[in-house]
């Protein structure tokens, strides 16, 4: 037989597999791919052509209503997270941590490597993660007082790179917040959605454009999770706060989940606090071939892992990101492949000035 009939044959042959492959994953008995595929597509906003052009509307419906997270209606109960100042006295002292992610969080001199210590200074520690199926950062600041809401200065007009953000803000670590008007993809973070307040002020209330709930800080620098009114948020003394959805655990109860959540998987940023007041933000990457990202069950794992009693989801995709000392520490895709993160609305910040007056004398 020629050369070039057993190529052509050998091609032939692995037309018919792939095909044969992907039929069976879109439309065979065992649904977790379909499932997957069409939560992943439908959770984007410039992405869902990836579910509609191989499932009916029907097909679509049925599969979100069975890969849901049903968020509880409660909120925040202030009166369970009591914030603990620890004094250098007692942080000398030898202590038993509860596991690994206690120790992570708070043991002194940790050896970086072991431990996945990327950074970490007065006040604060950026933890390394690594998952399944994403990778990311954890900061861990230790005084709630010194987060806050940050936007972008032509808030209304445009956004700004979150590392834009955190030099105007004077920032330490900044993570992006909440969601912003985005029409056909192409919104350039102007518009941000729902509520946002920073330090008491209100920044908008466009709370028809989105269905979340309010994600902030109170006057006692307490994290409350809750769907509330601007009046609302007023009478609860919110001083700093974004909007987006879902909440991911409220009084230390996780959202139920069914089936895989129904957001599939993609770069994720989520804010969280621990009962002694310790703030916990993380952004997971994805969009690689072997790291797709992560799930709402993996972010709700990470956050119980680390001790989060309340805890939230905020915008991800191309948004997620982190920067320390003003620099992208994470490595944001954009959904065309390339390396890079866009302009947003809303951040929340970590500042400390006493350790800020360290890093510029450095």
């Amino acid at each position: 037989m020629p050369i070039w009939k057993k190529i052509l044959i050998t091609l032939v042959i692995l037309m018919i597999l792939g095909i044969t492959t992907v039929l069976i994953l879109f439309y065979g008995p065992i649904s977790t791919f379909r499932d997957w595929w069409i939560t992943t597509a439908m959770t984007t906003m410039s992405h869902q052509y990836l579910a509609e052009w191989f499932f009916d509307e029907e097909t679509i419906n049925e599969v979100l209503s069975k890969n849901q997270i049903e968020e509880t209606e409660e909120t925040t109960d202030t009166s369970l997270i009591v914030i603990e100042e620890q004094e250098e006295e007692e942080i000398e002292v030898e202590i038993e941590y509860e596991n690994e992610y206690e120790k992570q969080l708070f043991a002194k001199n940790l050896d970086k490597e072991e431990y996945n210590i990327y950074a970490e200074g007065e006040g604060y520690r950026i933890i390394e993660i690594d998952g399944k199926g994403y990778e990311g950062y954890l900061a861990a600041i230790y005084n709630p007082a010194n987060v806050k809401v940050a936007t972008s200065k032509y808030i209304g007009r445009m956004g700004q790179y979150l590392t834009d953000i955190s030099k105007e803000s004077n920032a330490i670590i900044a993570v992006n917040g909440g969601g912003f008007l985005d029409e056909n993809s192409k919104g350039n973070g102007s518009t941000p959605l729902g509520i946002v307040m920073s330090e008491g002020k209100l920044i908008a209330n466009n709370n028809n454009t989105v269905g979340g709930g309010l994600v902030g800080f109170d006057q006692d620098n307490k994290l409350v999770v809750g769907k509330m009114s601007v009046n609302e948020a007023k009478e609860k003394g919110i001083r700093d706060a974004v909007t987006f959805t879902p909440f991911l655990i409220v009084n230390g109860e996780p959202s139920k989940i069914r089936g895989n959540g129904g957001w599939g998987t993609a770069p994720r940023t989520a804010i969280g606090q621990r009962q002694d007041g310790t703030v916990l933000l993380l952004v997971l990457d994805g969009r690689r071939l072997t790291k797709p990202g992560a799930t709402i069950k993996d972010l709700i794992e990470i956050m119980q892992n680390y001790g989060a009693y309340n805890a939230a989801n905020l915008d991800g995709g191309t948004s997620t990101a982190m920067a320390y000392n003003h620099k992208l520490v994470n490595d944001p895709i954009d959904a065309s492949g390339n390396h890079r993160t866009r302009h947003i609305a809303t951040a929340f910040i970590f500042t400390n000035e006493e350790e800020t007056e360290k890093i510029e004398e450095n």
